[in-house]
């Protein structure tokens, strides 16, 4: 414990001075990690003083109680002492285990949204444009706001792809279930004779991320502007204000439209840009601890087919638990706290397995 917090403190005296440095006053992207970085190690550092105060108090009574002269109140006042400090000393290691290991606060994020569709043609196209207003009514139910990062839609209304962000209360702790493969089997709108037709479309829900907690690097992305169009090429800006940005490394791409500047559309496809890289590097972490891994929501992969509606029969089933709900008209309206709170709770005894708290 007491190197660890030795570490810190040098850390936060390096940070300090580095903060008086001109060169880092005037780079406003290293001052602000910086800052972030010292603000998290300040707790770290408070604690530490306090743990090794509490440290010396219990030192100095213990060797107190060693004279073997010392008299019957002196002696009951070090054990009262050498009490208060082992308390104390206790009280500031569970303080600093926790600022040690931090709970993972993904699940308090806002996320951003990415729904393409797949096979089936024009019906998937309007599946997914389906699956976007379920999504935007049940973000309605809990008081959540949507913004429209990029989409491609279709000439009948639905969307080969549309991207949006969802901003509120624990929205990714609600939403995160929700990546994978969903299908669909209805009579579509474009078919006339009435048939059953099988399609699907693929959802993605990224956490967003600080612009401090994932570093791209400037000479990393290679940035395209265009003109903005709508379906069919409507809705045609004269100005090349869309922007697509390329992330060499990685060779992730990412676009943005809906704005009417190109400064405001960089801004929007760079939140884009690194919820993408977040996303891969946090896949990358889970490949490498797959054998621990459970099989309830699966990997999040899109090629996982996570959930199915069946319109003619009303139902909408999770594969991932088995759960089949009769109400597929008031799902498809936004109401998925059943299934939400299902997924959440097979969640929750997949832990206490895996702890071996199981009741």
């Amino acid at each position: 414990m007491l190197d660890r917090i030795s570490m810190a403190e040098k850390r936060y005296d390096e940070i300090a001075h580095r903060l008086c440095d001109p060169s880092v006053l005037a780079n406003n992207d290293e001052y602000r990690k910086l800052t972030k970085e010292s603000k998290t190690i300040e707790p770290i550092v408070e604690a530490g003083r306090a743990y090794k105060a509490a440290l010396k108090k219990k030192d100095d009574a213990e060797s107190l109680l060693k004279d073997a002269s010392l008299d019957a109140s002196l002696k009951e006042l070090a054990e009262l002492e050498l009490e208060e400090a082992k308390e104390e000393l206790q009280k500031q290691e569970e303080v600093l285990n926790k600022l040690f290991n931090p709970e993972d606060n993904t699940e308090d994020r806002n996320i951003i949204m990415e729904i393409r569709s797949g096979t089936g043609g024009e019906e998937s196209a309007l599946f997914a444009g389906s699956l976007f207003r379920m999504y935007s009514m049940y973000a309605e139910s809990k008081g959540w706001s949507i913004e429209v990062i990029s989409s491609n839609e279709t000439e009948l209304g639905g969307y080969k792809e549309i991207i949006f962000s969802i901003s509120g209360t624990s929205v990714y702790h609600r939403l995160k279930f929700e990546s994978g493969g969903h299908r669909v089997q209805r009579v579509p709108e474009t078919e006339s004779g009435g048939r059953i037709h099988t399609s699907a479309a693929t959802v993605a829900v990224m956490p967003e991320v600080e612009d401090v907690e994932i570093e791209v690097r400037p000479e990393d992305i290679r940035m395209e502007v265009y003109r903005a169009s709508g379906a069919g090429g409507q809705k045609v800006n004269k100005t090349s204000s869309a922007v697509r940005l390329i992330h060499e490394p990685t060779g992730i791409v990412v676009a943005c439209q809906t704005e009417r500047s190109q400064y405001q559309n960089r801004d929007t496809a760079m939140r884009l840009l690194r919820a993408k890289l977040f996303e891969a590097e946090q896949e990358k972490k889970e490949q490498e601890t797959a054998s621990t891994r459970k099989a309830l929501v699966g990997s999040g992969d899109r090629s996982d087919r996570i959930r199915t509606y069946n319109f003619p029969q009303g139902r909408v089933t999770d594969h991932r638990i088995g759960l089949t709900l009769y109400k597929i008209d008031r799902i498809m309206d936004g109401d998925l706290d059943e299934i939400i709170d299902a997924l959440l709770a097979s969640e929750q005894e997949e832990k206490l397995a895996d702890s071996g708290n199981t009741p």
